[in-house]
């Protein structure tokens, strides 16, 4: 049995004559709407084989589309990017805004991010760009610049409420992770880390890097260490880096992706918010917790 879910963000509804009329399309189950004007979900025994011409014509309509199975769809563990996923942001275009070098960072971030770029060749120039800038600069970056991803907040402690374990795992700088995963309620964090001397960033990371492999590497370390299988993760990232951990979790979502990326993706939300990864496991908007 699979289970169709189609969404849309806040500010626009999902309409209920769509709903039926792909459910009568795809032969599926009465709809359940997981929450008004907004979230729906029905079953199917069988999936389509044009299923992504589908998606295609309800990305025109603002309306986002994820079919998996139904069984273990609710997962044990949330593992998520933090750049441009749990944040709005990318914390190292910001600090760059900061030194003076911000659009020659964005342009080197926003090819690494599509895959154009070795991520640690990438990553290692955006850092040299930043040699002595003042290490005070993060904590007004993170105070001033950074804002959490709509959603955010209620897709973990509505996880957390229902036991997931949550792991936030950046090719950024733990700089930011910290002070991120505090504020979201995170178990743990992983990220680079950013080398400071007397005060003012030296132009460099520590190693070894924190990339793609990295990333997929902390889905096997953590899974192993809490008892539970690559299936019960739900994985959610945005960038070329993230690739290796959604294809390999049980779910992986590409958010607001970049182009390359929704294209090898398991799934793609490009309209919801966060709160979407909560009505893909079958959660309504009546189940979520307030954090």
């Amino acid at each position: 049995m699979q289970i169709v879910t189609l969404f849309t963000n806040s500010s626009m509804h999902l309409e209920p004559a769509l709903v039926s009329s792909l459910r009568d399309a795809l032969g599926g189950g009465d709809a359940v709407w997981l929450a008004p004007d907004q979230a729906a979900e029905f079953a199917v025994e069988t999936l389509p084989n044009h299923l992504d011409d589908i998606w295609n014509s309800l990305q025109s309509e603002g309306v986002d589309l994820v079919a998996q199975p139904a069984e273990g769809r609710r997962k044990k563990m949330l593992l998520a990017d933090m750049d441009s996923t749990m944040i709005q942001q990318e914390c190292i275009d910001e600090l760059a805004a900061e030194a003076g070098v911000g659009e020659r960072v964005s342009e080197i971030t926003a090819r690494a991010m599509n895959g154009e770029l070795d991520f640690d060749g990438a990553l290692t120039e955006r850092v040299g760009l930043l040699k002595g800038l003042a290490e005070s600069v993060i904590s007004e970056v993170l105070e001033k610049r950074i804002k959490l991803m709509p959603g955010g907040p209620v897709l973990l402690a509505t996880m957390k409420a229902h036991g997931a374990y949550a792991a936030l795992v950046s090719g950024g700088f733990t700089s930011f992770t910290a002070a991120i995963a505090e504020k979201l309620g995170f178990d743990e964090h992983r990220a680079n880390t950013l080398l400071i001397e007397n005060g003012v960033l030296t132009g460099d990371v520590g190693r070894p890097i924190l990339g793609r492999e990295a990333k997929v590497e902390a889905l096997h370390d953590i899974t192993k260490r809490r008892g539970i299988g690559v299936e019960d993760v739900l994985a959610v990232g945005d960038g070329a880096n993230d690739l290796g951990m959604l294809q390999l979790a049980g779910t992986g979502v590409a958010l607001h992706a970049k182009p390359a990326v929704q294209a090898q993706a398991q799934h793609r939300v490009n309209h919801g918010d966060l709160t979407a990864l909560l009505y893909i496991q079958g959660y309504s908007k009546s189940d979520f917790v307030t954090a």
